[in-house]
């Protein structure tokens, strides 16, 4: 049964920074592109980055580029997201997901597998 579990949220002023954890079990994290998602209230689910198989290659959107970065240990079959210089737009409830298929990884319809989500709040 795969299953992903989120943690590490939290609530931290402007300027601050979290890191959040997603582990995965049922299934080898680094066989599958790995990706993280966020949903403030009222507003749609927003893409923040994926890490994918094979040659590792990370993709984020303007709006975090710079400021997050995404990783996995191997070891732990863990998918990580730290995130730096945290501003009150990232506030939102930010969850883990995986897929088998390559490309348009903004699109949450293409990834099969997803988390519950753990809760960030940044406050001005």
């Amino acid at each position: 049964q795969v299953q992903l579990v989120e943690s590490g949220g939290g609530s931290v002023q402007a300027g601050g920074s979290l890191r959040l954890s997603c582990a995965a079990s049922g299934f080898t994290a680094s066989s599958k592109h790995m990706g993280w998602f966020r949903q403030a209230p009222g507003n749609e689910r927003e893409w923040v980055s994926t890490l994918t198989s094979g040659r590792d290659l990370t993709f984020y959107p303007d709006s975090v580029k710079g400021r997050f970065t995404i990783s996995r240990d191997d070891a732990k079959n863990t998918l990580y997201l730290q995130m730096n210089d945290l501003k009150p737009d990232d506030t939102g409830i930010y969850t883990c997901a995986a897929t088998g298929a390559w490309g348009a990884w903004d699109q949450a319809q293409r990834y099969p597998f997803w988390g519950q989500g753990t809760q960030v709040t940044v406050s001005s």
